[in-house]
């Protein structure tokens, strides 16, 4: 959590930075403190702790606008700095649409309610969190003569932030993060080495999944064995819960401003109109107490709050900063997303699999890209044949391409089993006709 020492700081670097000839000026003063530990089979191979604090200054000055950043955070040297940027600042280039936002769009409250921050993170030893680490590899290590190597690695963190506007705002921020993943590699048959993961994840300690993560990373590459090609077809898709994140992600891409702004954007201009199956509703909903992403502002302490983006299939909004909205000449919105949620469906994920005839489960993707701006993509999958509701043959090396909006548009079904660790909550989808090319 920010010091009151560190909030005061923040707010003397504004006022100097305006006594400097800045028009405008929004400073943010950040802290961090962070573990990162890994096991590889028994042994030990990383232990890393890391503790950071800086300042990240905006400065606004006769039409110009420059960010920098600094961790010198003495009041001497940072004054000379922040002087010596308010001159290289006069240097650059006029743009008159670098402004900060309107000050009544800027979030008021006491920035509580959220409960994103662990009180009992400080508690915790060093011996707590290797003791966790440890147990992950030994759950599987030595269990099957098939394994090659297995590794686990647990990450936490706890960070602060307070940031200061000229034009009247303050708001502060903290968070905690905890999580530990195991991952597992077998020899397949002749070259093929099968390998995956599992994980968990929680802002809280006491939440975080204890046992199983290893057991569950072995269970995972073991299904892998025997992976091959199918014959290239047109297949209805399962994307389980794990996954479908992945395939979203264009499209939320496609959202930001500076995308619209940039012609970079397979999206622009499709305000009011279907770019997906009407069984598929996208909401924004920044405020849900104890969730990954929940927050109060965004980066330019813009109010969030909770938004419509995608209404049974029809698009109702972008993600317009300040800058793009001026340049854009449209009405700013927020930054980016928080917490996305779906529209859930009723069905979970052994019933949408029991409910498919034949098609693939895809449980994992192995690179590709999509066309910003046309929205073609070609996708590296891996994953299961499935008939009569029942994987029968695990499948690699397979691609499916196509174009995002006609993909969307074929969303058959949604799950009822969104991935609540992660601030993207997106559950399991089911998709129509998808192009597959493998043998």
């Amino acid at each position: 959590m920010i010091s009151q020492e560190y909030k005061e700081l923040a707010k003397w670097a504004m006022e100097y930075a305006l006594s400097k000839g800045c028009s405008d000026a929004r400073v943010s003063v950040y802290s961090r403190t962070g573990n990162s530990f890994e096991y590889r089979d028994t042994q030990l191979d990383k232990l890393e702790q890391s503790t950071e604090s800086g300042m990240n200054i905006h400065l606004y000055v006769d039409g110009r606008y420059a960010s920098y950043s600094t961790n010198r955070l003495d009041r001497k040297e940072l004054g000379r700095y922040i002087a010596g940027s308010v001159d290289a600042t006069r240097f650059l280039a006029k743009d008159e649409f670098r402004k900060l936002p309107q000050s009544a769009r800027y979030y008021q409250g006491d920035g509580k309610g959220l409960d994103t921050y662990d009180n009992d993170a400080d508690q915790l030893s060093v011996d707590d969190k290797l003791a966790l680490l440890k147990s992950a590899a030994a759950e599987v290590y030595g269990s099957d003569p098939r394994l090659i190597s297995v590794s686990a690695g647990y990450d936490d963190g706890a960070s602060g932030s307070y940031m200061v506007a000229s034009n009247s705002f303050d708001g502060e921020s903290d968070t905690t993060w905890f999580s530990i993943s195991a991952s597992t590699a077998m020899k397949g048959d002749g070259d093929a080495r099968p390998s995956d993961y599992w994980y968990d994840s929680s802002i809280f300690w006491s939440r975080l999944q204890k046992t199983g993560i290893g057991k569950t990373a072995y269970e995972r590459t073991l299904r892998k064995l025997g992976q091959e090609k199918i014959n290239s077809g047109v297949y209805p898709i399962l994307i389980d819960n794990t996954q479908s994140a992945r395939l979203l992600s264009p499209i939320v891409s496609a959202l930001y401003g500076n995308s619209i702004q940039q012609k970079n954007s397979f999206l622009i201009d499709k305000i009011g109109e279907s770019i997906t199956s009407e069984k598929f509703t996208l909401v924004d909903d920044p405020h849900i107490p104890q969730a990954q992403g929940s927050r109060w502002f965004d980066g330019e302490g813009v109010a969030t709050r909770k938004r419509t983006v995608i209404d049974r299939g029809v698009l109702r909004t972008y993600y317009i900063d300040t800058y793009s909205g001026a340049k854009l000449n449209m009405e700013p919105t927020v930054q980016g997303p928080s917490v996305l949620t779906c529209g859930l469906g009723s069905k979970n994920f052994d019933q949408l699999l029991a409910s498919m005839d034949r098609g693939i489960w895809v449980t994992g993707f192995n690179g590709g890209n999509s066309n910003s701006t046309t929205g073609d993509f070609s996708f590296g999958v891996e994953g299961f044949l499935v008939e009569n509701g029942k994987p029968v043959k695990p499948v690699n090396e397979m691609n499916i391409t196509g174009n995002l909006l006609t993909l969307w548009k074929n969303v058959l079904e949604t799950g009822n089993d969104p991935l609540l660790i992660s601030s993207w909550r997106i559950p399991s989808l089911m998709f129509d006709a998808v192009s597959f090319s493998g043998k």
